[in-house]
């Protein structure tokens, strides 16, 4: 793609004063490039337990630049393709008319390389952005819901939701104080984390318990586990190390003091009235873990008028959950993050996460259930967010007529 770019760019580079410049700006550009291609392979391959803010910001550097460059050689290979059926025509007319046309390719044409490095820059900076400062830009989102089956004892409840934490990737441990606190600025009823507390290993969250202990609502912080959260994605020297950090990764959970619902249920009272908490271990498509067992996490609750499931991946609701004889007024999910890249905005939202998962931001409805996906707490993979903002989701639960808008 280097070398075509360049090729492709000869003519324009010709124009400018300092054209070397230019050409060198550019290699330097590149080197960074697979400098943070180096770190993003070595990574995956040795799964650091922390992450380091100099590689997070090469290995965004690298995305953002293969964007910039599959951009730019679009509209070179439509160019390009339009200049060779110019040439195929060309000769056919020399074959008909005789001698005396001049076969051969057009120059390209200035526009179409202005265009490409316009359009290119757009996603490229923005990801610049979102490696910097996006990924820590915490938004809170306040979801207003009356829900016919809620007792009136629970009117105003309010729910604090985050997900995919994804403490492995974390590089800014003020990021993180300043998140905790804005979790604790909303005065919750209760918490709920709808798992991926890590990414590979469960000592990723070691240097941030601290202050993941310090979120704070009247009942109490539960949780459940994601995909991330059993070590599938580490190799590890012993099948007994593997079961040694799962049993580490809820020790973890309890020193934050979150309440960590395997296949249960906890059930609330106020006023005589009752609602239920009900967690699942994940289930996803395979090859994603289908370690949740809704028949199990439900017993003993059964009979409870509301029911509220946390269930880390959203494709457990439209596989399971929405099927199932017992009916959940409202599950709570993540497992997207919205592909941290799209177009999140009042009245329209877009991101390549819908052609992966038909419910992957916000609310939906089926069969009168309610499902919401949570947008994610942080960040893995692409060390940045664009358009896609790391989310805090606060419900506050109204009894009364069902009254909601899908967002």
């Amino acid at each position: 793609m280097d070398i075509y770019i360049l090729y492709a760019h000869r003519g324009t580079l010709k124009k400018f004063r300092y054209k070397k410049i230019m050409e060198a700006a550019y290699y330097v550009f590149a080197a960074f490039s697979y400098l943070g291609y180096f770190f993003l392979v070595s990574n995956f391959n040795n799964n650091p337990l922390q992450a380091d803010w100099i590689r997070n910001l090469f290995i965004g550097f690298f995305w953002a630049f293969i964007v910039f460059k599959l951009i730019l050689v679009l509209f070179f290979l439509v160019e390009d393709t339009w200049r060779v059926l110019a040439v195929g025509f060309k000769a056919v007319r020399k074959i008909v008319s005789g001698p005396g046309h001049r076969v051969g390719f057009s120059s390209r044409r200035g526009f179409i390389r202005q265009s490409g490095l316009f359009v290119a820059s757009i996603p490229f900076t923005s990801m610049l952005y979102g490696i910097t400062k996006g990924k820590y830009d915490f938004r809170v989102r306040q979801i207003p819901l009356t829900l016919s089956n809620l007792p009136r004892a629970f009117d105003g409840f309010r729910i604090a939701q985050i997900s995919d934490i994804h403490s492995g990737s974390f590089d800014d441990i003020e990021a993180i104080r300043h998140g905790v606190a804005l979790i604790n600025q909303q005065k919750p009823d209760i918490i709920l984390f709808t798992g991926d507390l890590v990414n590979f290993d469960a000592r990723e969250i070691e240097p941030f318990i601290g202050e993941f202990k310090k979120l704070n609502s009247k009942i109490g912080v539960y949780s459940v586990l994601g995909n991330h959260d059993y070590g599938d994605y580490k190799k590890w020297d012993r099948e007994e190390e593997k079961l040694e950090n799962r049993d580490l990764l809820r020790q973890y959970h309890k020193e934050m003091n979150f309440n960590l619902l395997m296949n249960e249920n906890v059930i609330l009272e106020k006023e005589g009235e009752l609602i239920s908490i009900v967690g699942v271990e994940n289930w996803g498509k395979v090859p994603f873990p289908q370690n949740g067992d809704i028949d199990k996490a439900v017993a003993g609750a059964e009979d409870v008028p509301f029911k509220i499931l946390m269930s880390h991946d959203p494709y457990h609701w439209s596989q399971k959950v929405i099927s199932h004889p017992t009916h959940f007024d409202l599950t709570l999910a993540g497992h997207t993050h919205g592909m941290q890249f799209g177009v999140d905005i009042p009245g329209f939202k877009w991101s390549p996460a819908e052609y992966v998962y038909p419910q992957w931001a916000g609310l939906y409805e089926d069969s009168g259930q309610l499902l919401y996906v949570n947008r994610g707490f942080g960040f893995i993979g692409f060390p940045g967010r664009v358009g896609i903002a790391p989310e805090i989701t606060v419900f506050e639960l109204r009894s009364g007529k069902d009254a909601y808008d899908l967002v």
